[in-house]
């Protein structure tokens, strides 16, 4: 396990499984001291076992993110087990996968009450204990829905476009009092994770994600980077920015286009079993884990990813190559 001079005490909500277990898993290896936060009390424990045979130190925090109490508590323990908290991520969610005109007000207001207000209720915790010290990160996991909604998560896509417009807003509060805190967003594409197998679905086919679909490391990557670089916002992988762009470049085509495709492209030719429990409500009965089943599709790299983690670097070789090229130009014809 690689280490760094400056070890950190994170915190993790949604890090029972998938992508949020990936990046609790990825801080642990920095080095940092992770606190995890999520309902399933048993796969928090094996997620904390898994790190501290790495030699690594974690802390389970079982808790249910919708609760702003329990989110509350949550962090008051993980700085008396751990110490001042340095950087809060946001990774809860829960989806349903159906028309929108089959969902229930509780199913919305459930999706909505741990996928937004989970992600508010972590970020006013954070910014409790943060702004007296006038230091810390907090990283919103995003995703390109939350610029370009899909059909078939109506209440998932608006949770993300409400917690995009939360965070612009508390960014701004930030900078009137000019705070050293840094809030980010990584905006994620499709990731092989658990919750395709855990989502509360109405489809005749078991749900997957939209291709291209990545490895829930690629996201951890780029969620550890953005906890280290004062990026506003950070896109992570060419379908998110492809997806953004026609978000805001042509919506009426976008919306024609995920009309017709939006459906087949989220689920498999596997019939769904209708009795197969969910996470809506309470915690998935069986143990999680980091992979889904995609993973003889998904991308364990990100050609995008890399070059935006370098665009600095890449900028200033470009620019010296250019100084290079012009001067031995110049001595060739001298």
């Amino acid at each position: 396990m690689s280490r760094s001079d400056t070890r950190r005490v994170v915190v993790v909500t949604g890090a029972s499984s998938g992508v949020g277990r990936a990046i609790a898993l990825a801080f642990a290896a920095r080095g940092d001291s992770v606190g995890l936060v999520a309902r399933a009390a048993e796969s928090l424990d094996a997620a904390c076992a898994e790190i501290e045979r790495a030699g690594g130190t974690a802390l389970a925090l079982p808790a249910d993110v919708a609760d702003a109490a329990a989110v509350e508590d949550a962090a008051a323990i993980a700085e008396e087990r751990l110490g001042p908290i340095d950087v809060w991520v946001n990774c809860a969610m829960v989806s349903v996968f159906a028309p929108a005109w089959t969902y229930t007000a509780e199913e919305v207001e459930r999706a909505t009450a741990v996928t937004y207000l989970g992600a508010v209720h972590g970020t006013l915790a954070a910014l409790r204990r943060m702004r007296p010290r006038g230091r810390g990160t907090i990283v919103q996991v995003g995703s390109a829905l939350a610029y370009r909604a899909i059909p078939l998560q109506a209440a998932y896509c608006g949770a993300k476009h409400a917690l995009r417009g939360f965070t612009d807003s508390v960014r701004c509060d930030l900078r009137h009092e000019r705070s050293a805190i840094h809030i980010t967003t990584v905006h994620l594409p499709a990731a092989n994770t658990p919750q395709f197998d855990q989502v509360r679905n109405r489809l005749p086919g078991r749900p997957r994600p939209v291709a291209p679909v990545y490895q829930p490391e690629v996201a951890a990557r780029a969620v550890l980077w953005a906890s280290e670089h004062r990026r506003r916002e950070l896109l992570v992988g060419y379908p998110t920015v492809q997806a953004i762009l026609a978000s805001k470049l042509a919506p009426g085509i976008a919306d024609r286009y995920l009309g017709r495709t939006g459906w087949a492209a989220q689920q498999t030719d596997e019939p769904e079993d209708p009795d197969r429990p969910d996470n809506l409500d309470a915690p998935f009965p069986s143990p999680l884990a980091v992979h889904g089943r995609f993973d003889a599709e998904a991308r364990a790299t990100s050609a995008h990813l890399w070059v935006t983690m370098r665009r600095r670097w890449l900028a200033g070789a470009g620019v010296g190559l250019g100084v290079a090229s012009v001067a031995l130009r110049r001595r060739l014809r001298a």
